[in-house]
């Protein structure tokens, strides 16, 4: 596999509906399904989920 295909580049988007998001890479190999993570929205002051988005 080419080093894109293996970690590719994904955005993490807040359900708090700010619109604030993370740009990260992940490994398919580890994580095949959308993930999930609680990271801080410096909009509304909190942690919350943010979930990946294609």
């Amino acid at each position: 596999m080419a080093r894109n295909e293996l970690r590719p580049v994904i955005k993490l988007r807040s359900t708090a509906g700010t619109g604030y998001t993370y740009v990260t890479r992940k490994n398919r190999r580890n994580d095949p399904d959308r993930l999930t993570l609680t990271k801080y929205d410096p909009i509304i002051r909190q942690r919350v989920l943010f979930r990946e988005d294609r």
